[in-house]
């Protein structure tokens, strides 16, 4: 029985080989492996699509997030709110950058951030609101933007997993002060590498994180600044370039995937995800729960459909931020969705007779 895996590159490669190699060529010809053309194309190119005017690229989401807060003045001292349902590098990333962050909980039915909560947990050391888009879908921004005017906060959005989700007909990304991302291979619009954005419409935003990236420098060796090294390189880029066109694409075919899933599950009794009335998901991950999850997972793989869980362990509750002083119970809704949910296969080269295949299994394991 041929597997099934939660994700692959592998047939979309197949498919455009051709553009790809010519893209790397193009590169490779070019005398410039960083920091040239192909990445300040990608910039543009990427602000464009998501409705922002600058673009700085870096060499991963969770970089992104860091020069963003550092851009933003936010480091020791500082509190920066967000959730714990995440994958671990929102908040390894406002760490790095010196900041202190605090979780709130999620909405159970979306596993975004509850925004009736963010309120309460805002104290005179906090400094922005870092809501993160999670699994293709948009946290419900319109509170937060309001929060954070109210009490003078910045918004940084983690829109790693939801490259053209939407919100009141507006772009993941192109909301917030400062937004960041990822293209990670496994993401909606992922490179063959690690890379990373970050998107404002403040050009001295844009300026600052230029040197960011670039050890403080805005010339060779001259450093006005503390900073870093945090490039997107050429090569990630021009395949980035041969990919944005084809986004919509992709996200097409993976609401797809999605409305089979949903209806072929509809009967079983898995918690099947809920696309917010505001917004268009772009289906990132396919996360469904079930309290029986582990059970499930293993029917699956003695069937060779090999799934996901994202994200098992609620950050609050891992060794390496224990010393944050959060403590199981704190975040009740995080800590029952984690013990629950699993995200099945979900990519656009995955074809209509896997994904049947997926639902047969889950089907008669009800």
């Amino acid at each position: 029985m041929e597997k099934i895996t939660v994700w692959s590159y592998l047939k979309e490669y197949a498919e455009t080989k051709d553009e790809l190699l010519k893209a790397v060529t193009e590169v490779f010809e070019s005398g410039t492996l960083i920091l040239g053309q192909k990445g300040r194309d990608f910039e543009q190119a990427y602000s464009d699509y998501i409705g922002v005017n600058y673009g700085v690229g870096c060499d991963n989401g969770t970089n992104a997030i860091t020069l963003a807060l550092k851009a933003l003045g936010i480091g020791h001292g500082d509190e920066v709110i967000t959730v714990s349902n995440t994958a671990i590098p929102t908040v390894s990333a406002i760490v790095t950058a010196g900041a202190t962050p605090v979780f709130v909980d999620v909405n159970p039915e979306t596993y975004l951030m509850d925004v009736t909560k963010v309120e309460a947990a805002i104290t005179p050391r906090t400094k922005a609101i870092l809501p993160v888009h999670l699994y293709g879908q948009c946290a419900d921004m319109d509170p937060l933007l309001a929060i954070a005017k109210k009490h003078n906060l910045y918004v940084v959005e983690d829109c790693a997993q939801a490259h053209g989700a939407e919100y009141k007909g507006r772009k993941a990304g192109s909301m917030g002060d400062i937004s960041t991302t990822s293209f990670y291979p496994t993401k909606i619009l992922g490179g063959y590498g690690d890379g990373g954005m970050m998107n404002t419409n403040d050009e001295e935003l844009a300026q600052h994180l230029r040197r960011l990236r670039f050890y403080g420098a805005e010339k060779t060796y001259n450093a006005t600044e503390h900073g870093y090294n945090s490039r997107l390189d050429e090569l990630q880029a021009a395949i980035l370039l041969t990919k944005l066109p084809k986004i919509e694409q992709y996200i097409s075919r993976r609401r797809e995937i999605a409305a089979i899933y949903q209806d072929g599950l509809a009967d079983t009794g898995l918690v099947l995800p809920k696309e917010a009335s505001y917004g268009r998901h772009a289906y990132y991950l396919y996360v469904v729960r079930h309290p029986k999850r582990d059970e499930i997972i293993e029917k699956l793989r003695e069937n060779n459909i090999h799934v996901n869980i994202s994200y098992p362990w609620p950050i609050h509750t891992m060794k390496g931020y224990l010393y944050l002083g959060w403590h199981e119970g704190d975040l009740p809704e995080t800590e029952a969705a984690a013990k629950e949910i699993f995200s099945l296969p979900m990519y656009p080269s995955l074809t209509n007779e896997e994904v049947s295949r997926v639902i047969d299994v889950l089907t008669y394991t009800q």
